[in-house]
């Protein structure tokens, strides 16, 4: 089997591996990396007739972002995924295409692509010509997957983005009975000091500070990626909000969250139990919750900041790059009373990360926004930690050895260091075949 990282080595974002064993030739994950400019795969043209298919991890677009761009070159094989990844992945990929008006992309392309989606479900084996996959739950999103692959007497265990422990919506990943000699790991919180609190301690933490804020006539803006983050906040808050732990103001929703918000609903079966007793065996439905007031048109932004009253506003702009949540900042950060809370992982060189690290201005369309409100860093992530990562690599039966993507350079050095006492670790580099 041999294997070539196209995206994610080396960093954070547009991952892309191609697997090739005998006659087959696979992609794992198709994602771009956002920022000034869009960062794409590094995958030939030449290779682009020769693959078979494309299977998905989960829908955040540094693993889906590229198919418009894949279809846009000629390929027309399958995309296999969960049922909520390819229903998030539609709604995302829309969005990302009317904000960014990539021009080498087709309606045509686009149409093929809304064609190509074949469901694969938990555990469920796909033979793709030489090549076996199958997915196993990875706690990271609903419907996000950990890729097992094999074929001719190897085995490689893809991790996509995981996450081992229990949130408000998720179980954590499904780690019994792994098997693999070989595992591609991601390493975002891959350092020795990434050790996270549980989240209902950090959550509790958020709750008093955002309530100090409201009490003194404050908003709280909390930006969040539109699929994931933003729909574990939202249930977290509207319990503090029941419970009476913070006052009644409206929780606002802006950007595409609402409508990632209706297909983790539709998609309950994924969740967890406790959440889909909770709709069935009462009248009680989180995902509708009369706390939720969604921005329906611009014209109501102005409102909402305009209006004495306090609010929490939950907008999609997890990294301050782009979406609505620059549409508050430049009003809302030069009143003090104000407060902004990160929940989510935040890239160097955003201006997500400049703030986390103390920046006190942000640019936005060409001029620079002081940032009088206070800034606070809540970890809320769904990513493994360092822990978890340790305990997920020794319940892989058999293992020998592991790529290490998805990371800052720092953070993968560390890592790369400590696994090489066992196993044959190493930091990929793009472009690079690797025979296993």
């Amino acid at each position: 089997m041999k294997i070539t990282f196209y995206g994610g080595a080396e960093e954070v974002g547009r991952s892309c591996i191609l697997v090739h064993s005998g006659d087959t030739k696979i992609l794992l994950d198709a994602g771009v990396k956002l920022g000034a400019v869009v960062e794409h795969p590094q995958v030939p043209k030449h290779l682009l007739k020769e693959i078979d298919a494309v299977v998905i991890s989960h829908s955040h677009l540094d693993h889906v972002g590229w198919l418009p761009h894949l279809f846009s070159a000629g390929y027309k094989g399958k995309v296999y995924a969960t049922k909520p990844t390819i229903e998030l992945t539609n709604v995302l990929i829309s969005d990302y295409m009317r904000i960014s008006e990539q021009k080498d992309v087709t309606d045509e392309a686009l149409a093929t692509m809304q064609k190509s989606y074949h469901i694969l479900e938990f555990r469920e084996a796909k033979k793709i010509k030489d090549i076996t996959v199958s997915m196993i739950p990875a706690g990271h999103i609903v419907g996000s997957a950990m890729i097992t692959v094999s074929s001719r007497g190897e085995s490689l265990l893809y991790t996509g983005d995981v996450n081992l422990t229990k949130t408000k919506l998720l179980e954590g990943a499904d780690t019994r009975n792994l098997s693999a000699t070989t595992l591609i790991t991601e390493s975002t919180y891959s350092s020795k000091v990434d050790i996270f609190q549980p989240e209902s301690a950090v959550a509790k933490k958020a709750a008093e500070s955002m309530k100090e804020t409201l009490q003194n006539g404050g908003k709280v803006l909390i930006p969040s990626f539109a699929v994931g983050r933003a729909q574990e906040i939202l249930l977290i808050l509207d319990d503090f909000m029941n419970s009476g732990t913070l006052p009644k103001v409206p929780i606002y929703i802006d950007g595409m969250i609402k409508k990632a918000l209706r297909i983790y609903r539709h998609n309950v079966i994924y969740c967890r139990k406790e959440i889909q007793r909770r709709i069935l065996m009462s009248d009680y439905d989180p995902f509708r919750s009369d706390n939720f007031v969604p921005i329906e048109r611009k014209g109501m932004r102005n409102k909402i900041i305009a209006e004495p009253q306090s609010s929490i506003i939950v907008t999609t702009g997890g990294m301050l790059t782009g979406g609505p949540v620059l549409s508050y900042i430049p009003r809302l950060a030069s009143n003090p009373l104000n407060k902004m809370i990160l929940v989510g992982y935040q890239g160097q060189g955003t201006a997500g990360r400049a703030l986390q690290d103390g920046s006190k201005t942000m640019k936005i369309d060409g001029r620079d926004v002081a940032i009088k409100m206070a800034v606070e860093t809540y970890h809320l992530s769904a990513h493994a930690d360092r822990k978890q990562l340790d305990m997920l690599i020794s319940r892989v039966k058999g293992l020998k050895n592991i790529f290490i993507m998805h990371g800052e350079i720092n953070k993968l050095n560390e890592f790369k260091s400590d696994l090489s006492r066992k196993y044959n670790a190493v930091i990929p580099k793009m472009g690079t075949e690797y025979t296993v």
